[in-house]
């Protein structure tokens, strides 16, 4: 938990733009949220490599959503549920089924469907809000801790040097 906290802060504090860390975070909660082999985390794996997308938040919010993903099981299969028996549906899931493209997503589980549709839902409203929440913490947090007299001794210090040149070298 203490190395899951690190590596957060590490991530937050980074140079990195924070458009990226919240595209990631909300890449991982659609992978995270919904069952790990499946055809649409191809896709969200693929748009992860693809596009300028903090690898190290996507595999933060992975092992943070995976662990929710449990707990909303139940949500998630009662969501489902109601999408699959729904009447108005059940021309559109005939079709579907009959391709097989998407009968190997699997579409007809309750739960697969539950979670892709709650996760896709929440993409959106999850970026944005982590979008905010890192500039917010940015702006304020950061700035302060920047400021104390602790982290400008540490700053002055050999150790911090050090470290500083060793960060160089792994960037490279």
């Amino acid at each position: 938990m203490i190395k899951l906290f690190a590596k957060l802060l590490r991530v937050l504090n980074s140079e990195t733009d924070p458009g990226q860390i919240s595209l990631g975070f909300s890449f991982a909660m659609i992978a995270g949220l919904t069952p790990f082999l499946s055809l649409h985390n191809l896709v969200v794996l693929l748009l992860v490599f693809i596009l300028r997308v903090n690898f190290g938040a996507f595999l933060l919010g992975l092992a943070l959503f995976t662990g929710i993903a449990y707990l909303l099981d139940p949500l998630f299969n009662q969501l489902g549920l109601a999408l699959l028996t729904a009447p108005s549906l059940e021309g559109l899931w005939t079709s579907l089924y009959q391709s097989v493209w998407w009968r190997l997503e699997h579409f007809n589980n309750s739960i697969v469907m539950g979670s892709l549709v709650f996760s896709v839902g929440l993409f959106l409203p999850v970026l944005l809000l982590s979008n905010l929440l890192i500039r917010r913490y940015r702006q304020h947090v950061l700035a302060w801790v920047q400021k104390t007299k602790v982290m400008q001794m540490f700053k002055a210090s050999k150790l911090y040097e050090t470290y500083q040149t060793l960060s160089a070298w792994r960037d490279v």
